[in-house]
């Protein structure tokens, strides 16, 4: 199994506002606009520590921009998903900040707990590498992967059940 950081589940920048430096950076080096709306979503989904839905981001974006309507909160989970400075969980119909903002949008597989909700990005080539090898042998041509694992985290896993 390769060995980065991201393997790690507790592997993070730190903090929400070394995040939005680094997705700042990243920006200007790409030649992109963080306008400040999208700069505050992301810090709310930094600041998130786990999996957030759009609609949770929208009741969070109201205590400071009371306008603020749904486009507004999906207009930058767009722009912030494209460019890979989030990932969006399909199953559970969240966003989770990447590990590594300062990386183009990649593919990557996580570990979902159903007990406390917690994400887990795992940065494995290989998993990715042979998902898309497989696509390719069925003449398959893929354009994106979303590959999610549900079940139990450790702590979960050890807590007694009722």
């Amino acid at each position: 199994m390769p060995s980065h950081p991201c393997t790690d589940p507790n592997h993070h920048v730190e903090g929400a506002d070394a995040y939005v430096q680094e997705v700042e950076r990243a920006c200007r080096a790409r030649g992109l606009r963080l306008t400040p709306i999208r700069a505050q979503v992301l810090r709310l989904i930094a600041d998130a520590g786990g999996p957030v839905k759009a609609y949770e981001l929208l009741d969070r974006m109201k205590e400071t921009h009371e306008s603020a309507a749904p486009p507004t909160v999906y207009r930058a989970l767009d722009f912030l998903f494209e460019n890979g400075f989030i990932h969006k969980l399909a199953s559970i119909n969240a966003f989770v900040a990447c590990h590594h903002p300062g990386a183009e949008a990649h593919a990557v597989p996580f570990l979902i707990c159903d007990a406390c909700q917690r994400a887990w990005e795992l940065e494995d080539q290989d998993v990715v590498s042979t998902l898309e090898l497989r696509a390719r042998a069925h003449g398959f041509t893929p354009r994106a992967q979303t590959l999610e694992v549900h079940g139990l985290c450790a702590d979960c896993a050890a807590r007694p059940t009722p």
